[in-house]
């Protein structure tokens, strides 16, 4: 809790993957995915409860090996491709709700985001607490060689055309910056997610991440990098 106001946390974690089969307990230097984001969100001293949502025993009991109950699977229904994690947080407020508890503010951690730094959280807890006016806070990262300007899409002669309205520019310097909202937080007002079944809008808070925050975890390329920068991280 933070001035008053409850905050719950949802790690979302299915255990379907088709781009890294098992990703959420996936090894990670040596710790399962899922158990970074567990102890990034343990290591706050503002959220007043950490519910792991998740279809699968196996993930369930991992999570439950670092310290967080898992009471219930999730149905069938939100554990399906199809299923948002919009879906996910609704089921889990209902839950909730039934044994009598609410909350000011959802903060939704994706286990593929796994690169938080220690006080991620609370800062930006902190942030949007301070700015009630505001819809949330959300984990923005710079994007750099995919600048939405350079990005190029295939019409249907098979031709090279941008992928957006086209720039003059000589440099990639001289671009605007462009970011994109990786799963390091996602911090929202509960009364405003159960009105837009939205995460963050254009009143919402920047967290700005380093650059070596600003990946997720959908493959094995991704795991081999995440896992080679973290190395680098942690020996300084």
């Amino acid at each position: 809790m933070y001035k008053d106001k409850r905050i719950l946390a949802i790690i979302p974690a299915r255990g379907g993957s088709k781009g890294l089969p098992g990703k959420n307990i996936r090894p990670l230097l040596g710790k399962p995915l899922i158990g970074w984001t567990i102890e990034s969100a343990l290591d706050s001293v503002y959220l007043d409860e950490i519910f792991v949502s998740t279809d699968s025993r196996e993930i369930a009991d991992t999570a439950e090996s670092f310290g967080i109950r898992v009471p219930e699977l999730r149905p069938e229904e939100l554990a399906t491709d199809k299923a948002t994690s919009a879906s996910v947080v609704r089921y889990t407020l209902e839950y909730f709700e039934k044994q009598g508890k609410t909350f000011d503010y959802i903060l939704l951690l994706e286990p593929t985001s796994p690169m938080r730094k220690s006080g991620d959280i609370d800062r930006a807890i902190e942030m949007a607490c301070d700015h009630p006016d505001r819809s949330g806070v959300v984990s923005l990262g710079e994007v750099h060689m995919e600048h939405p300007s350079i990005v190029k899409r295939l019409d249907e002669a098979g031709c090279i055309q941008p992928y957006c309205d086209p720039r003059h520019f000589t440099r990639r310097q001289q671009l605007d910056k462009a970011y994109f909202p990786y799963g390091v937080v996602y911090l929202v007002q509960t009364n405003y997610f159960l009105e837009n079944e939205r995460f963050y809008d254009e009143t919402s808070i920047p967290y700005f991440i380093e650059r070596w925050q600003c990946y997720e975890i959908d493959d094995f390329y991704d795991l081999v990098a995440v896992e080679a920068i973290y190395k680098t991280v942690l020996e300084k």
